[in-house]
């Protein structure tokens, strides 16, 4: 079953972001072939990093939330909301989305 992370950082929480992220992205490696879609979610003004949606196949809800407590970001205490979701994906995935000018 995919499980969607929707995670939002605490305020003014880019310095720790920064500093944690090879750690998180070294974590998600592992996880790379089970994972559907990964990144930050952005300030309006598409830059600034303020939270993390993550889509991984995990056997069951407690392996997901297991994985979740041992994530980097979530250990430094990054996160302000964690929200874990079982997720069905009915909608296929656009190779090459977005478009590139």
């Amino acid at each position: 079953m995919i499980y969607v992370f929707h995670l939002l950082d605490k305020p003014n929480g880019l310095e720790l972001r920064q500093r944690i992220r090879p750690e998180h992205k070294a974590y998600l490696a592992a996880v790379a072939d089970r994972m559907a879609f990964a990144g930050p979610l952005l300030a309006d003004d598409g830059v600034t990093m303020v939270g993390s949606v993550l889509a991984i196949d995990f056997d069951s809800r407690e392996a997901a939330l297991r994985w979740q407590a041992d994530e980097p970001f979530t250990k430094a205490g990054l996160y302000a909301s964690v929200a874990v979701h079982a997720f069905q994906n009915l909608w296929p995935q656009k190779v090459g989305f977005p478009p590139q000018a």
